[in-house]
């Protein structure tokens, strides 16, 4: 399988992070997330969004965004349930996560880690509010619960994961977050874990 991937990419960290659980073997292939001047001829016949990750299989059919990835990697494993309600939450939280979370904190993280700052009117104090409200949400939910779903660890976990580990990186002070912290450590002490950077 081939990988079009950025190291950089919470999105792309939750698919070489479920690989990694998975021990599932790729190529991997650096895709540059500031310079999208050749995304339409590297990505325009595989995915009509042009974004990362897109993945092709080994049998040449490609698939695109990132939960989309995780859902069919994860089919028949522990890290997708198979009670219907409890899958049902795990789509939950990867709606919310592509929703409410990542277009707030990834994006502040993009403008102030690797864009040099917001671009011309952009609404960074809607953005913080909005990241701000989706850290409150998973504080609450964290509180009693040890993971997102069923007490056990799920490609929900993985994929909020990805861009909460780093909501620092956006200016989000993680310090106001004990539950989530406590999260944190638990996702990261998970067998076969592999850090952003790997």
């Amino acid at each position: 399988m081939l990988l079009y991937d950025s190291a950089v990419s919470g999105n792309c960290y939750k698919v070489r992070l479920l690989f990694a659980h998975l021990g599932v073997r790729y190529e991997r292939r650096e895709v540059d997330v500031v310079d999208r001047s050749n995304r339409l001829e590297l990505l325009g016949e595989l995915n009509p969004g042009l974004r990362v990750p897109t993945l092709v299989l080994d049998d040449g059919r490609p698939l695109a965004e990132s939960n989309a990835i995780l859902v069919y990697f994860a089919e028949g494993t522990a890290y997708l349930p198979v009670d219907r309600y409890e899958r049902a939450q795990v789509l939950q939280w990867l709606f919310f996560e592509q929703y409410s979370h990542e277009p707030n904190i990834a994006v502040m993280r993009f403008w102030c880690a690797f864009a040099g700052g917001p671009p011309a009117g952009a609404d960074v104090d809607g953005k913080r509010r909005g990241g701000y409200a989706a850290l409150d949400a998973l504080e609450r939910h964290l509180g009693p619960h040890m993971f997102c779903v069923g007490e056990a660890f799920t490609i929900a976990d993985i994929a909020l994961y990805a861009y909460t580990h780093v909501a620092d990186q956006g200016g989000f002070e993680l310090s106001r977050y004990p539950a989530i912290g406590a999260w944190l450590a638990r996702v990261a002490a998970q067998p076969g874990h592999v850090p952003i950077t790997a």
